[in-house]
């Protein structure tokens, strides 16, 4: 399968698409998000994979806008343990790096590793396996990055320092997205987990609105994984809620509280039901 992710060659996405499709998938580099959908839309790839949220940076924005544009269904989920290391060209020791390459949120995630080496310049960059590649390509001096070891391995760099993130549980979720109609996949490892439905709606601006809309999935006992609230474009303080339960969509207490839902809510659709990672 041709599976389209956002950045270079070596991004965590590529880790991501592994962990779901498999060592055969073939993963198509885009540079942006929308490029992302785009090629997926038009067919160019059989899917596309998305981060969606991060343990320690939150939810990713633009993943959950887009999904409002395009009619794709999230047929599986991969949770991605991101490990930062310091990379750099072979020959370049760690006593002679004077500054360190990567994604703005990476950079920000390895606070503890630069107050122990304040002699390293950080620089942000538009992607961390990016990073790799430029490093390795333009060779600045006394240039690393900071990416994961896929990166290092597909670019024929050195790693010089292991797990340099603040924080071990440091994970991203990511979706699997495929055309309108596909069946939900079974990922490496999830094949005994529970299942997830994702679903966005939006109520009317008035008291209650969105509490009587969660009672439809409260009274019948069903677990809400997550909430995230965006705004309604063409609406100006009104919002779309983006909501994961425990549960499939074919399942008779979750088709009630979708069907109820829908009664009380002016707009609902379900983004697909999966196996948790």
């Amino acid at each position: 399968m041709r599976a389209a992710f956002q950045g270079e060659l070596g991004a965590f996405s590529q880790q991501a698409i592994l962990q779901l499709l498999g060592p055969k998938a073939r993963p198509i580099a885009q540079p942006w998000f929308d490029e992302v959908f785009g090629a997926l839309a038009k067919g160019a790839v059989d899917a596309a994979v998305i981060p969606i949220e991060n343990t320690l940076h939150g939810p990713i924005y633009e993943s959950y806008d887009l999904l409002m544009k395009h009619d794709f269904v999230i047929t599986a989920e991969a949770n991605v343990r991101i490990v930062h290391n310091l990379i750099a060209p072979p020959g370049l020791t760690f006593s002679k790096v004077t500054r360190v390459y990567s994604h703005p949120v990476a950079l920000n995630q390895c606070l503890d590793f630069f107050r122990h080496n304040r002699n390293f310049q950080r620089e942000a960059f538009y992607d961390t396996a990016g990073s790799v590649k430029m490093v390795m390509e333009q060779r600045p001096p006394g240039a690393a990055a900071i990416a994961g070891a896929l990166a290092a391995e597909i670019y024929g760099a050195r790693i010089l320092k292991r797990a340099i993130e603040d924080d071990r549980q440091n994970f991203t979720r990511f979706f699997l997205l495929e055309p309108a109609g596909s069946k939900p996949r079974t990922a490496a490892g999830s094949g005994k987990k529970p299942w997830k439905t994702s679903l966005v709606f939006s109520t009317r601006n008035i008291p209650g609105a969105l509490f009587r809309a969660l009672s439809a999935i409260a009274l019948r006992d069903l677990n809400i994984a997550k909430i995230e609230s965006r705004p309604l474009r063409g609406k100006p303080w009104e919002y779309l809620f983006y909501l994961d339960l425990i549960g499939r969509s074919s399942d008779p207490a979750v088709k009630h509280a979708l069907g109820h839902l829908g009664e009380l809510a002016d707009f609902l659709r379900v983004l697909g039901s999966y196996r948790s990672a």
